[in-house]
C-alpha cells in the first residue's frame, strides 16, 4: 500500500466509527470548508488543508512521500525519538521499515489535540447531558488543554524520522473511535447488570486480557464489583484526553451509573466517586492497542507487515 492509501483508509474508519455519526462529521468539513474560503491569502498560507478532508487533527502524515510505498511498519504507542532509531537500525540489519506508525500524536498532530475534543460533547450527549450542557462544560477544559500544548516541544520524534529518511504517520483519534464503538457495542449487547459483570465482559477482550497479565488490565477507580451497574456509558474512549472534571455532576444528573475509561487522573476520580459514579478503567496501552489492531488489520490483509513495540499489545482477527 502507498502512504497515502493507509492513511485515506484509517480517517475512512475512524469517520465510520465516530460518535458523531457520518452527516454530522459531514457537516464539520462543510463548516471548515467555509471558514477556509473566507480567508485571506496571507493567512490561507498558515492554514492545514488536511482539515477539508480529515476531521481529526491529531491523525496525520507527519513526514514522508505520500506514493511511498509501505510493506513493512513499525508501530507502536508512542513513537518517538527512540523508536525512530530502533527502525533505522532494524533497517540496517536488513530489516527494512517502510514507515513508522505512532498511536499518540506527534508534531502538528499533537499541537492540534485539543481540537478534537469537541468530540467529546456528542459522545455525552448521546448518554443523557443535555448538548449546551456538555458543550459549556468542556469549553474551559479545551483551551485549558490548548494552552498546555503550546510550550511543547512538537517536532522532536518528526525531526528524527526527517533526517534518518523515514516517513511517519499517527493515528489518534481515528483509533480510539474504534475502541468506542467496539466496547459500546458489547455494552449495549450483552446489557451487564452489575459492575463486576462489565469487568467480566472486558476481559472477553484478548487485549484487556494480556493488559491484566501485564498488571495494566481492566480495574475499578470507584464503586465495588457488586454495585448495580446501571447506565453504562463508554465515555472515556475516544476524544483526545481527558475532559472536565466537572462533567461527572452532570453525569450522574443524566442516570449514568458507570463510566468506562481508558485512565483517569485522581482528581477526576475523585469527583466522579462525589457524584457515586462507578468508574471502570479498561487501561491505557491495553485500550490503546484494541483500536490500533482494528485498523492494522485492515492494513495486514493487504500484505503490510506489522512489527508491533512501545506497548502495542498485538491480537489479529
Amino acid at each position: 500500500m502507498k502512504l497515502q492509501e493507509i492513511y485515506e483508509l484509517f480517517v475512512k474508519k475512524g469517520i465510520e466509527n465516530d460518535p458523531r455519526g457520518k452527516e454530522r462529521i459531514k457537516k464539520i468539513l462543510d463548516s471548515e470548508k467555509k471558514k477556509y474560503e473566507k480567508l485571506d491569502k496571507k493567512d490561507k498560507q498558515y492554514y492545514d488543508k488536511e482539515k477539508l478532508t480529515n476531521p481529526f487533527a491529531d491523525t496525520r502524515i507527519l513526514f514522508g512521500d505520500k506514493d511511498t510505498e509501505v510493506k513493512r511498519i513499525l508501530v507502536g504507542v508512542d513513537m518517538e525519538v527512540g523508536e525512530v532509531l530502533l527502525a533505522d537500525r532494524l533497517s540496517e540489519k536488513g530489516k527494512k521499515i517502510d514507515l513508522v506508525l505512532a498511536h499518540h500524536p506527534e508534531g502538528i498532530a499533537l499541537a492540534g489535540l485539543d481540537e478534537v475534543m469537541h468530540l467529546q460533547a456528542d459522545v455525552l450527549s448521546q448518554y443523557g447531558v443535555p448538548i449546551n450542557i456538555a458543550e459549556g462544560v468542556i469549553a474551559g477544559r479545551i483551551k485549558e488543554v490548548s494552552r498546555g500544548l503550546a510550550p511543547v516541544n512538537h517536532q522532536r520524534a518528526v525531526d528524527a524520522a526527517r533526517i534518518l529518511d523515514i516517513p511517519m504517520m499517527c493515528s489518534h483519534t481515528v483509533a480510539d473511535n474504534m475502541v468506542y464503538e467496539f466496547v459500546k457495542d458489547i455494552m449495549d449487547k450483552e446489557k451487564p447488570e452489575t459492575v463486576g459483570e462489565v469487568l467480566d465482559l472486558l476481559l472477553t477482550i484478548p487485549e484487556y486480557q494480556e493488559g491484566k497479565k501485564l498488571g495494566a488490565g481492566p480495574r475499578l477507580f470507584t464503586g465495588s464489583p457488586e454495585n448495580r451497574a446501571g447506565k453504562v456509558a463508554v465515555t472515556e474512549m475516544t476524544g483526545g484526553t481527558s475532559g472536565a472534571k466537572e462533567i461527572f455532576e452532570k453525569m450522574s444528573h443524566a442516570g449514568i451509573g458507570t463510566v468506562i475509561g481508558m485512565h483517569m487522573s485522581e482528581e477526576h476520580r475523585k469527583e466522579a466517586e462525589k457524584y457515586h459514579l462507578n468508574v471502570v478503567i479498561a487501561g491505557h496501552m491495553a485500550s490503546d492497542s484494541l483500536g490500533m489492531n482494528l485498523l492494522l488489520d485492515e492494513i495486514e490483509k493487504k500484505n503490510v507487515e506489522i512489527l508491533p513495540v512501545s506497548g502495542l499489545i498485538r491480537v489479529k482477527r
